[in-house]
């Protein structure tokens, strides 16, 4: 079997893989890029946050991502249990206000272009392979691939450097044992496509909605061809309650969100009723000897404030620098593995804080009764706009906000502690089963 020789090798075709294969070859590295899959291919999670659009323009793509999205300003949070039954949250009111929009796309068209750029920046694109075996090397010798195509072509690579892009194959963290699911925060997820939906109007028509009901939370996703992406997040418990076939179960869980049936009263669905895992998980590390993890091959968090696309993105433009030190200056190496961990899990820390407790009354009252007061409301859009990486002033508004919870599950003592022995409950019932 021919061997190919390339300086590093990406396993995996979505945001992060094509990103960081793409800032790689323009750098001037011998890249291979590996995707089990052909694109464009359907995959879920089409809400990007505002800070995903400069890392689209240091891609050279904002204007094909603008054209295949619909722009949205914001989000919406809908309450069946408060006074006020619909608050919006305006990315223009975070703490810097040059971010003010985003865009929901769909993910078949964005990971393509994001593909399609990483061929064109001069990374060797091999699709509908997937990646048999890897085997690291001797020290300095770098790391041995083999993979097989979907026409039975075997074929072979010796790189100096793997990028795991994998994402929730978690190649690597799988096979070195290293990957924990989340006992704090557990969901599984289930969704499809609408078309009639009946949206928000004017300047909102594009904002994604969120929609609260008692065991976990709906989506709704406006895209710009008129369909509308609804899926449901729930704790595990609750799925396993399901005694019909999954279309009438997701449909008997929209009825469970009144807000959300109405808007969906004379909607048409035009795709099958998916179901996924949705398992919350972060592996132990996510650099090594000759490799790195980025995106949802090294961690995977509930999707409420959806994050999957802007995290993946940032690890990838972080991880170039990473391996360009490897490759380049690797006196330094260990330091710039450091640096790229801890910046990778300070958001992921960031984010599970609010996941953890959005099923708790006093999180939901939090988000339902908006004050900004000594700017926390502020400092909080911020977070939903994805500014978590930069070091703006709103660590201590966030003590702030984080203060108030647990003002407020004090205040509302009794539904605290019933949803602190639900979510005992359901962290139990995860370890029974890992």
């Amino acid at each position: 079997m021919a061997e190919t020789e390339c300086d590093v090798l990406v396993v995996g075709g979505g945001p992060a893989g094509s990103t960081i294969a793409a800032l790689l070859a323009q750098r001037g590295e011998r890249v291979v890029l590996v995707e089990k899959e052909k694109h464009p291919r359907f995959h879920i999670g089409e809400s990007l946050l505002p800070l995903n659009l400069p890392l689209i323009d240091k891609l050279g793509l904002g204007e094909e991502i603008k054209r295949i999205g619909i722009v949205k300003y914001g989000a919406e949070f809908v309450s069946p249990t408060h006074p006020q039954k619909s608050v919006k949250f305006e990315f223009a009111n975070a703490w810097d206000k040059n971010f003010p929009y985003a865009y929901q796309v769909r993910r078949s068209e964005f990971d393509h272009i994001l593909l399609k750029n990483a061929s064109a920046k001069g990374a060797s694109v091999i699709e509908e392979c997937r990646i048999s075996d890897v085997e690291f090397l001797p020290k300095g010798q770098g790391v041995r691939a083999k993979g097989q195509t979907s026409r039975g072509e075997n074929l072979q690579w010796h790189a100096k450097f793997l990028v795991d892009a994998t994402g929730r194959d978690t190649m690597l963290a799988t096979r070195f044992g290293i990957k924990r699911r989340s006992r704090k925060h557990a969901s599984a997820a289930m969704f499809a496509h609408f078309t009639g939906a009946r949206r928000l109007t004017g300047k909102e028509e594009g904002n994604i909605t969120v929609f609260w009901f008692d065991c976990g939370w709906f989506w709704f996703i406006p895209l710009a061809d008129g369909t509308t992406s609804v899926g449901a997040v729930g704790n595990p418990q609750y799925f396993k309650t399901r005694k019909t076939d999954l279309e009438q179960f997701f449909r008997d869980t929209i009825a469970l969100a009144p807000d959300l049936a109405e808007r969906l009263k004379n909607a048409k669905m035009v795709s099958p009723v998916t179901a996924t895992g949705n398992y919350s998980y972060r592996s132990d590390r996510m650099t090594g000897d000759n490799y790195i993890m980025v995106g949802d091959a090294f961690a995977f968090i509930d999707p409420l404030f959806s994050t999957g696309v802007y995290l993946a993105m940032n690890s990838a433009f972080m991880g170039a620098d990473v391996v360009s030190t490897c490759l380049h200056e690797p006196a330094k190496k260990a330091q710039a593995y450091k640096e790229f961990e801890a910046e990778i899990r300070r958001p992921l820390d960031l984010y599970n804080w609010y996941i953890q407790r959005a099923p708790t009354p006093a999180m939901r009252h939090l988000l339902m009764v908006k004050r900004n007061i000594f700017r926390i409301e502020e400092a909080v859009i911020s977070v939903l706009a994805g500014d978590v990486f930069r070091p703006l002033p709103i660590r201590i508004k966030l003590l702030g906000f984080k203060f108030a919870y647990y003002i407020n599950s004090l205040r509302i003592l009794k539904p605290s502690i019933e949803a602190w022995k639900m979510l005992r409950r359901m962290r139990k019932s995860v370890a029974e089963n890992a």
